[in-house]
């Protein structure tokens, strides 16, 4: 039957890859997906070969050289178009990266677990790549919030303190709220060199606090006070991850493209909420300048398939 497919591939193949960031390698743990575009005059792919392409793959430029997941992500979707003689590859990464850092008040070292995520499309038009992270922090929210400082400054009211030792005394101590797990995910879609732990800081700067694996009590009280000290809806989060990745790379091209998604794990609700954002780097200039809404949002894999 002459129909063609939009996508035939594996996907779940877990792989060791050595990646390179700052001049660190490190062996971590991947999960791989590839698909192809499918001619409408090719019966199928050979679905047996794709485990032992990756292979090829990973071997040619991994075994010999740690690279970036995205350019690992590139060389495998190229290699794949080529052997596979398809019209358009398609690859993902998808790893658990073990990111070093230091509590923030007794500064002990700890180590934090991001994900790491690396898309290319390759085909006879070209490549384009996508480097994301997904990062965890906290989320304090600001209606609760209102609704607790409403409550408490009639009850200092009617304990007899004036308007302006309320307004004061408000303004100096945190004031509770329900707390949500965030969980952030950033894409760039760009030529460029990113930094994915640039990125990590970028979507955890998003949220309340970010979140630690160890916290003493002094490194607890601070991540506490700050997230109750700067609460944010989900749709805040991903509004501030998108300006925070313009402002971290000014030099990106107006063709480029940014995704932004938050998803809030409700405490006391039984959902959870979300939010997101997809965009060439243009739409977004153009919106901020303008605050003109756009016609339409570019989608990640439209983006992609203009390569």
């Amino acid at each position: 039957m002459q129909i063609g497919l939009s996508r035939v591939g594996v996907t779940g193949v877990h792989k060791a890859i050595r990646i390179s960031y700052a001049g660190v390698e490190k062996l971590i743990s991947a999960e791989i997906e590839c698909t192809v575009d499918l001619d409408a005059a090719q019966k199928g792919v050979h679905m047996s070969r794709f485990p032992e392409l990756f292979e090829e793959a990973i071997e040619e430029v991994v075994i010999g050289e740690a690279l970036l997941v995205e350019v690992l992500a590139e060389h495998i979707a190229q290699h794949i178009a080529r052997r596979q003689r398809a019209l358009r590859a398609e690859v993902r990464i998808a790893a658990r990266y073990p990111l070093e850092r230091r509590t923030p008040v007794t500064d002990l070292p700890t180590q934090g677990m991001v994900g790491l995520i690396g898309i290319a499309v390759a085909s006879e038009a070209g490549v384009r790549r996508v480097i994301g992270v997904e990062a965890t922090g906290i989320n304090a929210c600001p209606c609760a919030q209102g609704l607790v400082r409403g409550r408490a400054a009639e009850r200092l009211l009617e304990g007899g303190f004036d308007e302006d030792d309320v307004d004061r005394i408000l303004e100096l101590v945190p004031l509770a709220t329900h707390n949500q797990r965030g969980r952030g995910t950033l894409f760039v879609g760009t030529d460029a060199a990113v930094n994915a732990e640039q990125l990590v800081a970028v979507v955890e700067s998003s949220m309340s606090a970010p979140v630690y694996e160890l916290l003493k009590r002094p490194d607890e009280l601070f991540v506490v006070e700050h997230a109750h000290l700067q609460p944010r809806f989900v749709e805040d989060s991903v509004r501030l991850a998108l300006a925070g990745a313009l402002e971290a790379y000014p030099r990106l091209d107006d063709a480029d493209f940014l995704f932004s998604r938050q998803v809030n794990l409700e405490t006391i609700h039984d959902h959870d909420v979300i939010a997101e954002r997809s965009a060439t780097v243009g739409e977004l200039r153009a919106e901020l300048k303008d605050a003109d809404r756009p016609a339409r949002h570019t989608e990640l894999r439209e983006w992609l398939a203009a390569s």
